[in-house]
C-alpha cells in the first residue's frame, strides 16, 4: 500500500522491487502530424535535481501501471499526484520526461502518460509557450495511436477518472490552441511561421478523427444500444470494446463530442450524439463527478441555445440539485473549483431561463439562485434594461466558442478583422432577446384582467395598436415550446410552458390561467383543507 504521507526512506527500496516489463513498440502509422516541425524547435531537458520522494512517487507509479492496480492508481493520481505537485511543483514544472526514464527503464507508454500529466500541469499552473502546446498535440498523437492502431488491445489499466480527464483535457487544449491561435499581437516571427507551416496542429479534423476513431473502435453506442434495449452489453462489445480502457475512453468520447459540436455552434448534432445514452441516475457519466456537471453543463446549453428553455431548466435543475445533495463529497475532490466555477455559471444560465420562461423550481435551488442572481432575476423579469444584464450573464457563463478554421497567416492585417466565435454567438442569441423584450411588459399588464382590449392596452403601453398585435402573436409563439418527454433528447411535443393563455378575438384580448396555472391551482385546491387542519393544530398546541 502507497501512502501519500509516506516516509521517503521507507520508499527508497521501492526502486528495486520494480517490475521490468516492456510494451510492444508503437505503430507507425501516418496520423497527419509533421514531426520535423516541431522537433527544429525542440528543446533539450535541463538537468535539475530531482528529489528522492519524487523519484520513489514516479517508481512506484510506474510498478502500479505494470501491473494494472486500479486501486492504487487511483490513489496516486487523484491524492498523492495532486499533493506532491503543491509541494514540490506549485510553481514550476514537473521534471521532463527524458530526465526520468532511467527510473522506469525507458518505458515509451509510461513516459507517454508521464508526458500528459506534465503538460496538463503546465496549462493548470503555468503559462504554456508554442511549443508545449505543439509538443502536448504530439504527444496526445502517440497515446492514441498506441491505443487505436494495436493488432490487439493494449494491456493498460487506468482509473475511470484519468480516463476521462484525458478526453477533458485535450478537448480543453484544442479549445485553448484556437483561441490563441488568432491572437497574433506580439507573436515573434519564429511563432507566426510555426503557426502557418503546421495547420494540422490541433486541427478540427484531427480532433474530432480521435474522438470518433474511439468510438467506432470501442463500439460503444452498439453496446449502449443493447443495454438500452435490455440486452447486455457485452453481446456487442467486440474484442476491444470489452476491455474497460477501450469502452470508457469511448463512452467519454461521445460527451466529449457533445462538447466539442457545442463549442462548433452546432447544437443540434451536440444532442444527436447523445441518442443512445439516458440522463439518469444509474448512466456511467454518473460515475465521475465532472463528467456529471460537463454532460448536464453542455446539454442544457444546447437546449438553451434552440430556444427549448423548459428542457433547458429541467437540466440545469436536475444537476445542481444533484450537487446541492452531494457537496460534502466534491470539496475533498482536487476538481473541486472547477466545479463549483461550473456549477455557478449554471445558476447563471437558469436565471436567465426562468426569466424567458417562468418555472417552479426546487425550492433549494430557488433560494440559491436568489442569493446568487437576485437582482438580475428581477431586472430580467421586468424587462427594464434588461439586454445588459443577459449580456454579462451570457458572457460570464457561455463556454468559449471556437472557430473550425484557422486564420490566413499569409495576410496578417486580415486576422484583426475577424470577429471572435464569440461575437457571433452572442449575437445571435441576444438578437433573439431583442425580439422578446416586450413579454415580461405584457405578462405583467395581461395578468391583471380577464378581457381588455387591444386599443386599451395599446393607450397604456403607448405604442400602436398594429405594434401591439405583433407583439402580443410573438408571445404566444413564444409560450409555446418543444419539450421533451420522452426518447432521445431532439425529440419532444410542442406545449404550452407559460402558465398564462389569451386569444385575440373582434379586437378584445381574453385572457385565462393556462393549464400550467391551473394545475398548480387546483393542486392548492385540493390540499387546502390540509393546510388548514395543520394550522388549527399548530395554534392549539401553542
Amino acid at each position: 500500500m502507497y501512502h501519500d504521507n509516506y516516509e521517503e526512506d521507507d520508499l527508497a527500496a521501492e526502486v528495486e522491487l520494480v517490475t521490468s516489463a516492456q510494451y510492444p513498440p508503437d505503430a507507425d502509422v501516418d496520423d497527419g502530424f509533421d514531426s520535423e516541425g516541431v522537433v527544429s524547435s525542440q528543446k533539450q531537458p535541463i538537468a535539475v535535481e530531482i528529489p528522492d520522494t519524487i523519484k520513489n512517487f514516479i517508481t512506484y507509479f510506474h510498478r502500479n501501471v505494470l501491473e494494472n492496480n486500479i486501486y492504487e492508481l487511483h490513489t496516486l493520481y487523484e491524492v498523492t499526484f495532486n499533493k506532491l505537485t503543491d509541494r514540490f511543483y506549485a510553481k514550476q514544472p514537473w521534471p521532463e520526461a527524458e530526465l526520468i526514464s532511467p527510473l522506469v527503464d525507458d518505458d515509451q507508454v509510461f513516459l507517454t502518460l508521464y508526458r500528459e500529466l506534465y503538460y496538463r500541469h503546465i496549462y493548470a499552473r503555468l503559462s504554456p509557450s508554442i511549443q508545449d502546446r505543439f509538443h502536448s498535440y504530439e504527444n496526445y498523437c502517440d497515446l492514441f495511436n498506441y491505443i487505436l492502431n494495436s493488432d490487439f488491445p493494449v494491456n493498460l489499466e487506468l482509473p475511470n477518472q484519468w480516463l476521462w480527464d484525458i478526453i477533458d483535457e485535450f478537448i480543453y487544449q484544442f479549445q485553448s490552441f484556437c483561441n490563441c491561435r488568432n491572437r497574433i499581437k506580439n507573436r515573434s516571427e519564429e511563432e507566426i511561421a510555426l503557426l502557418r507551416d503546421n495547420p494540422q496542429i490541433w486541427s478540427c479534423y484531427s480532433v474530432l478523427n480521435v474522438l470518433y476513431s474511439l468510438i467506432q473502435k470501442s463500439r460503444i453506442n452498439e453496446q449502449l444500444l443493447v443495454n438500452k434495449n435490455g440486452g447486455d452489453m457485452l453481446e456487442a462489445a467486440g474484442e476491444y470494446g470489452s476491455k474497460p480502457l477501450y469502452k470508457m475512453l469511448g463512452y467519454f468520447s461521445i460527451i466529449g463530442l457533445l462538447r466539442v459540436h457545442c463549442l462548433l455552434g452546432d447544437y443540434t448534432l451536440a444532442l444527436k450524439m447523445m441518442d443512445n445514452i439516458e440522463l439518469n441516475k444509474k448512466a456511467l457519466f454518473s460515475r465521475v463527478i465532472p463528467c456529471h456537471v460537463t454532460t448536464y453543463y453542455y446539454v442544457g446549453f444546447s437546449y438553451l441555445m434552440m430556444r427549448r428553455y423548459a428542457d433547458a431548466i429541467r437540466a440545469f435543475s436536475t444537476v445542481l440539485t444533484f450537487i446541492q445533495r452531494t457537496k460534502q463529497y466534491h470539496t475533498r475532490s482536487y476538481q473541486f473549483d472547477q466545479i463549483a466555477k461550473k456549477c455557478d455559471q449554471m445558476y447563471a444560465l437558469l436565471a436567465m431561463c426562468i426569466a424567458l420562461c417562468p418555472t417552479r423550481l426546487d425550492e433549494n435551488i430557488h433560494n440559491h439562485l436568489r442569493e446568487k442572481y437576485g437582482d438580475q432575476l428581477a431586472k430580467m423579469q421586468k424587462g427594464e434594461d434588461s439586454i445588459s444584464v443577459y449580456e454579462d450573464l451570457f458572457q460570464y457563463a457561455c463556454p468559449k466558442f471556437i472557430s473550425p478554421n484557422g486564420p490566413n497567416f499569409d495576410d496578417l492585417a486580415s486576422i484583426s478583422q475577424v470577429n471572435e466565435p464569440y461575437q457571433h454567438h452572442a449575437k445571435i442569441f441576444l438578437s433573439d432577446i431583442h425580439s422578446q423584450a416586450m413579454i415580461p411588459t405584457l405578462r405583467s399588464f395581461l395578468k391583471l384582467y380577464t378581457t381588455m382590449s387591444i386599443d386599451k392596452l395599446a393607450a397604456f403601453l403607448e405604442m400602436d395598436a398594429d405594434e401591439l398585435r405583433t407583439q402580443l402573436l410573438m408571445f404566444k409563439q413564444r409560450s409555446r415550446q418543444q419539450k421533451w418527454i420522452n426518447g432521445n433528447l431532439l425529440e419532444g411535443d410542442i406545449v404550452s410552458t407559460s402558465d398564462l393563455d389569451f386569444c385575440i378575438k373582434q379586437d378584445m384580448i381574453h385572457i385565462a390561467e393556462s393549464k400550467v396555472g391551473r394545475r398548480y391551482g387546483d393542486w392548492f385546491l385540493r390540499n387546502i383543507t390540509r393546510f388548514q387542519d395543520v394550522i388549527a393544530t399548530l395554534e392549539n398546541k401553542n
